[in-house]
């Protein structure tokens, strides 16, 4: 399944059923899981390791070098999950020393056409990033988490869990866990309802992030009050212990 023109170079692990397409070039410390389809003209090099059955498109580029004028050739790598599908031109580079080392993305992703992560991202499962959205480096994207079309998150951002962005957000601070937000800069405008209620959460936990959101955006209270408000909220729904550790350990501040 390995197209005449294709070149694999010795060194690399194809598991069964790995399908590499026509000009497309596979370097020799990668590995790919079964079932996983490598369309034409893709380059996978560096240490990267991808997992079963994913769809690499045409153009993309995985596992290259960290755009990061640091860099100076150390040992670091790319590792992807399962079942992602990856479209054309993506660029996923692999970590840096100054970090974890190793860029990840987890199962089920859908990213689409020119979307960039940069080194050392930390991309959880169930995404979806539209096209040309992009994470600056060391930043992380909980599960489930929308990216809508030309979003752009700066370096070290996190995105919560469950989140969502308008298209053209600019993310340069922390967005909580199911939040909504969109504009340049990014502005919160309420809890991804649609979103939770497609992943069958039930209503009353809806409507008790709803809660939680006044209260982190509407109360007028403090940090540390805000915090204490949540604790008691938590108690009658286990959905906000998330929005609590995440404001917690926020270190750029969370989008108002």
């Amino acid at each position: 399944m390995i197209h005449p023109t294709a070149i694999v170079e010795p060194g690399a692990r194809l598991a069964a059923n790995v399908s590499v397409g026509a000009y497309s070039l596979i370097g020799p410390r990668v590995e790919l899981g079964e079932g996983t389809w490598i369309g034409p003209h893709v380059v996978v090099e560096g240490r990267t390791r991808i997992g079963r059955n994913n769809r690499i498109w045409q153009f993309a580029s995985i596992g290259a070098a960290p755009q990061d004028k640091k860099y100076a050739g150390q040992d670091t790598g790319l590792e992807i999950g399962d079942g992602n599908t990856i479209r054309e031109f993506v660029t996923i580079n692999r970590g840096t020393a100054e970090d974890a080392g190793v860029t990840r993305v987890g199962d089920d992703n859908w990213i689409m056409a020119y979307v960039h992560f940069a080194h050392d991202c930390q991309i959880g499962s169930h995404t979806i990033f539209a096209n040309y959205s992009g994470v600056a480096g060391h930043c992380r994207v909980g599960d489930w988490a929308i990216l809508g079309a030309a979003t752009i998150a700066h370096q070290f951002v996190r995105v919560g869990a469950h989140s969502f962005t308008g298209m053209a957000t600019l993310l340069d601070r922390d967005l909580p866990p199911y939040v909504g937000a969109a504009g340049n800069r990014a502005q919160p405008y309420g809890i991804n309802t649609v979103g939770l209620r497609r992943r069958g959460l039930p209503q009353a936990s809806i409507d008790a992030l709803k809660r939680a959101y006044k209260t982190i955006y509407r109360s007028g209270l403090g940090q540390d009050e805000i915090l204490r408000e949540l604790e008691s909220q938590a108690k009658d729904c286990a959905e906000v212990r998330p929005l609590i550790d995440f404001l917690a350990t926020s270190k750029r501040g969370i989008v108002r």
